[in-house]
């Protein structure tokens, strides 16, 4: 990918590949630029494209004032747009500040349909400094989608990026 043309090709890649490629990316795509719906919005972008089984990817930002996630960047159908702490996939990995995987939203209490095709998710705490942000969340249609790779490579992202958390 060159940060001039925002072109790469992942398509031929295992999925660990596809995930150095992204990671490697992320940091030069946001370290210039201080407008957090910006950089959210481009890293939203960055996984959209770069992972075929993800119907849905996107952020949720923690409103402390009302205890909410509310709907930040992201790239597919419309979504819901505020989440309460400890309700929903979003919700409960909030509240528990740890990512969950999911392979079967049906068999989730209390999951929230924001898209009735949904069928697994995957949700990364944003953490920087001790400080909760909010969440990564990315759905897809198929069951079982996300899997150890997807978490360990997702949290390094949010790693790598967590300086634009501020």
């Amino acid at each position: 990918m060159t940060k001039e043309t925002g072109f790469f090709n992942l398509r031929n890649l295992s999925k660990e590949d596809k995930y150095k490629a992204v990671i490697s990316a992320a940091k030069p795509l946001v370290e210039d630029e201080k407008n957090i719906t910006a950089n959210l919005s481009n890293l939203a972008a960055l996984l959209k494209e770069a992972f075929e089984y993800y119907s849905w990817i996107g952020f949720y930002i923690f409103e402390e004032s009302k205890n909410q996630l509310v709907l930040g960047p992201f790239q597919g159908r419309v979504a819901c747009t505020r989440i309460n702490i400890g309700k929903g996939v979003c919700g409960t990995a909030a509240a528990k500040r740890e990512t969950i995987v999911v392979e079967d939203v049906n068999l989730f209490p209390g999951h929230i349909f924001c898209d009735s095709e949904s069928k697994s998710e995957i949700v990364v705490p944003i953490i920087n400094d001790g400080r909760f942000f909010g969440v990564l969340d990315a759905d897809s249609r198929e069951f079982s989608s996300f899997d150890n790779t997807d978490k360990e490579k997702l949290e390094e992202l949010i790693n790598t990026i967590s300086f634009i958390f501020r």
